[in-house]
């Protein structure tokens, strides 16, 4: 992950391990690797989300909780929330 990171706070973009079947509460552990992560983006001026929530508000519930990431610059990462917001509304109707 760091690599990916890396490229996306060198070049823009956005890094993403959202939530699939597999692991329905994403793949990154919220304490050493979304939240630390998430610092160095929102400090560089991006954004980082659950695609819901942002990560730097969760409140941990467990040491080794796990949580879906969408990380990078600012405009990209806020398509990524639109988007997820589109189907959160298509899914109540």
């Amino acid at each position: 992950e760091p690599q990916s990171l890396w490229g996306t706070l060198m070049y823009g973009g956005v890094f993403g391990y959202p939530a699939d079947t597999k692991n329905v509460n994403g793949k990154l552990r919220l304490l050493y690797e979304a939240a630390p992560m998430s610092f160095l983006i929102e400090q560089a001026g991006g954004l980082s989300t659950t695609g819901r929530d942002r990560i730097m508000e969760i409140i941990p519930d467990n040491v080794h909780q796990r949580t879906p990431v969408i990380m990078g610059s600012k405009h990209e990462v806020k398509e990524v929330i639109d988007a997820y917001n589109a189907y959160d509304e298509k899914e109540r109707t």
